[in-house]
């Protein structure tokens, strides 16, 4: 049984990462910390972007929660553990899908290029408002009518 409800919590911890995700991202990163992530909207000279350490900063937290409770497997470790999960997750469909950071992969599944035209419209602004579209694995809108 605490193996089910661990999955669950993993689970859980991804889909809250969503949400807190599009709520830091709408008030936070286009609010008081834009000064740090106008550079992920700006055009990027190099690997890195300072917006990055807001990646640091979750798989920090993550590492801290999973080593704090792997000693007694308490759900510290499992929320950590849902954490890299939505990082990866980011990773894969941010980074590496989206913005290209690894060699481009086509696909010509529809939920897929709902999401790349949904942040595509996101960076239509290199200005902290107006914008839309904060979410990573869910859009507001079906994005794929327009081209």
């Amino acid at each position: 049984m605490n193996a089910v409800i661990n999955i669950v919590l993993v689970l859980l911890t991804v889909a809250a990462m969503e949400g807190l995700s599009w709520l830091m991202h709408r008030y936070l990163f286009h609010g008081p910390l834009w000064f740090i992530h106008r550079t992920h909207h700006e055009e990027r000279h190099g690997w890195f972007e300072l917006n990055d350490i807001f990646s640091i900063g979750f798989a920090a937290l993550s590492l801290w929660l999973m080593w704090a409770g792997h000693y007694h497997m308490d759900a510290r470790l499992w929320i950590g553990l849902g954490i890299s999960v939505y990082g990866i997750i980011y990773f894969i469909f941010h980074d590496w899908f989206i913005h290209n950071r690894f060699k481009p992969f086509k696909t010509n599944n529809s939920y897929l290029l709902n999401l790349r035209r949904a942040h595509k419209i996101h960076h239509r602004s290199t200005q902290k408002w107006p914008s839309e579209e904060f979410g990573l694995l869910i859009t507001g809108k079906d994005h794929l009518s327009k081209k």
